[in-house]
């Protein structure tokens, strides 16, 4: 009995309260709770630049809150974005590990650490770099998130390195394969205005600004993705969002994109 009311009160608490810091194009410096399991699901369209195709990747996640500070993500990715056809792509590991929290009443600053190590099969041919499934390699970088009440805004800065195969080594003068990435986002909770208990639906409203600058061959792009989100239960999480370009001098699959998420929270 005492162990499910410390359930509920941890999930109402990281579930619903800070429920604007779950962003949908990328992850704040909180984790999810202690000895919780996450399992989500993303669904990623776009139309291909080249040939006007639409394209589709499906990744399906597994997370754990090992505990209040470390969480870890295994990732696996399906697409016929470099293919024919549907097919395995990637598998891709994330760890998080939140180092500073400064907590108040409806209000907090905290800041993780994060590493992420990917295998593609896929070939390099874009200049965009991506551990989504698109490249192998490893990812490295710092979060800072501040909760104000409602507002959640969170700045993510990483380096990137992929590794470079076969025909990628051929081509190594033109295809860059080391990128700084950067991100900019804010999340406002809309719904519920007062909350009364953790089975209230929330409703999230997000604003993204994501950019990557390579810094072995210089390119660049700024793209801006607003979402929206809905929670239901705090538990069960919905994803919609768009990302489009802003500006770029990168070689790109596609300059926007659609993504559909859902996500299911378990705790033991």
């Amino acid at each position: 009995m005492i162990k499910t009311l410390l359930f509920t009160t941890s999930l109402f608490v990281t579930g619903s309260l800070f429920a604007q810091e779950l962003y949908v194009f990328s992850e704040p410096a909180s984790n999810m709770p202690a000895h919780s399991i996450g399992a989500k699901g993303t669904v990623k369209l776009l139309r291909e630049a080249s040939s006007g195709k639409l394209r589709s990747r499906y990744t399906p996640e597994v997370m754990y809150g090992w505990n209040k500070n470390l969480m870890l993500h295994l990732t696996g990715t399906f697409s016929d974005m470099y293919s024919n056809g549907q097919q395995w792509e990637s598998v891709r590991f994330y760890g998080k590990y939140r180092f500073l929290s400064s907590d108040e009443l409806y209000k907090h600053f905290r800041m993780a650490a994060f590493v992420e190590a990917s295998y593609s099969r896929n070939q390099p041919f874009y200049d965009e770099l991506s551990l989504e499934g698109d490249q192998g390699g490893v990812q490295m970088g710092i979060i800072a998130t501040q909760l104000l009440h409602k507002l959640a805004i969170s700045s993510t800065v990483s380096y990137l390195g992929t590794a470079k195969r076969d025909a990628a080594d051929v081509l190594s003068k033109t295809i860059p394969a080391r990128a700084v990435n950067y991100s900019v986002s804010a999340g406002y909770l809309v719904l519920p205005k007062h909350y009364t208990d953790y089975n209230q639906t929330n409703l999230n409203l997000y604003l993204e600004l994501l950019g990557q600058q390579t810094t072995d061959v210089s390119r660049y792009y700024v793209d801006l993705a607003p979402a929206v989100q809905l929670i239901f239960n705090s538990q069960v999480k919905v994803n919609l969002g768009y990302r489009f370009q802003l500006g770029s001098d990168m070689n790109r699959m596609s300059d926007k994109s659609w993504l559909f998420g859902f996500e299911w929270l378990f705790l033991r």
